[in-house]
């Protein structure tokens, strides 16, 4: 069966254009071919890279975020509580109104108490900012080095100028070394990032970054099957154009450097809008959807592929109602609104809430005794106005 399955899914009419078989793809000597089995290096490529990234982000980044005043916020802890800390660990972390008032009557406590037991709880889980920071440098450095590595490998092939040249001979297209390292380098720091999302930081397009993860994986994988290596290449160097922005933003905000993190914020935005939504559909878009029917006629792969590279730009639009959002605010405000795609969840928002509601019970409360007092006060003077004293010491009213 499994002999079966595997002889369906490489039939040479899903990978290849018509009148291409996998017999005119075989290797030589002096001419070699993307082969499926090679991407199985990604994998312990990815843990190499996830070994290298703890110890970068323990002995540089971390030191480094103290230097650079990076402070964690001090959230008070949830008090120990084995009824409440039993419901979280097993059943939710945020529970509804009814099951509030039933964990109250359990814990014989109000339950606006059991309400911010809960929401201290979530806090004390969620990530510090020095973790934010040392993943953001991680990411950074990543980048530079990816996107500098596919400048280096790309600007003297011919497909970087003319787009037309990525299907010159296709699919008979050499595969040459220097584009098998940087297309592994991409596949092998894409699938670290899917083996360490349970630990990284979860922002709130945290599925939209799921299906963006899933996607590049599985473009990067058919598109060295299917020997889409070229247009593979423009489409990573494209993105770790505007990435290599987006992580120092993210740093100098967690520093506090609030004029220079918006100026780095409005040049990523520019690149990212310019990358993502121009050079990107014509570039990439355009090309696979047009260039490549002067060659072959379409076929399964040829639908897949754009299937795979229009989910990408949908993601490109997502993001970029979201930039253009924040830019717009800024504009009007002249201050950088919090990054939508933040981590920043209810639990600080309720805290802050909190805080000014006692803030301004503490003030009605206190505008209350004055008045009270007042009232009082006046009351009695006019209740002293009205009685008169006699001269032998008793008291007539008026």
């Amino acid at each position: 069966m499994a002999r079966s399955l595997n002889e369906w899914l490489w039939q040479h009419e899903f990978w290849l254009p018509p009148g291409i078989t996998w017999e005119d793809m075989k290797e030589s000597e002096d001419v070699h071919y993307p082969q499926p089995h090679d991407l199985l290096l990604s994998i312990p490529f990815a843990l190499i890279l996830i070994v290298i990234r703890y110890f970068f982000e323990r002995t540089v980044a971390l030191p480094l975020s103290g230097k650079l005043g990076v402070r964690d916020k001090l959230r008070p802890k949830a008090q120990p509580n084995p009824v409440l800390e039993t419901f979280y660990t097993t059943h939710c972390k945020n529970p509804k109104e009814g099951e509030l008032i039933n964990l109250a009557k359990q814990c014989d406590l109000p339950v606006r108490k059991v309400e911010r037991w809960f929401r201290r709880r979530r806090n004390t889980d969620r990530p510090s900012l020095s973790k934010k920071f040392c993943e953001a440098c991680w990411r950074f450095i990543f980048y530079i080095i990816s996107f500098f590595t596919g400048l280096a490998v790309l600007y003297d092939k011919p497909w970087l100028w003319d787009h037309r040249e990525c299907w010159t001979g296709y699919p008979q297209q050499p595969l040459q070394p220097s584009l098998f390292w940087y297309y592994l380098l991409e596949l092998s720091f894409y699938c670290s990032l899917v083996f360490t999302l349970p630990f990284d930081v979860k922002r709130k397009d945290f599925k939209e970054q799921i299906v963006h993860h899933a996607a590049t994986i599985f473009l990067i994988s058919f598109s060295y099957c299917a020997n889409y290596i070229r247009i593979g290449t423009l489409v990573m160097v494209i993105h770790d154009a505007s990435d290599c922005f987006l992580e120092p933003t993210k740093i100098l905000n967690y520093m506090k450097w609030k004029k220079t993190c918006n100026c780095l914020f409005m040049i990523f935005s520019a690149v990212f809008l310019i990358s993502r939504l121009v050079i990107y559909p014509y570039t990439v878009l355009y090309n696979t959807y047009y260039y490549s029917m002067e060659i072959f006629q379409p076929f399964f792969g040829y639908y897949f592929v754009n299937v795979l590279l229009m989910t990408l730009q949908l993601l490109h639009v997502f993001w970029s109602c979201l930039i253009i959002h924040m830019v717009y605010k800024f504009m009007l405000q002249g201050t950088m609104e919090k990054d939508m795609r933040s981590d920043t969840d209810e639990s600080d928002k309720d805290e802050e809430t909190e805080k000014v509601q006692e803030k301004e019970k503490n003030g009605i409360t206190h505008f209350n005794n004055i008045t009270s007092k007042n009232c009082i006060q006046r009351n009695g003077s006019q209740q002293q106005n009205k009685r008169t004293h006699l001269t032998n010491g008793h008291a007539k009213d008026r």
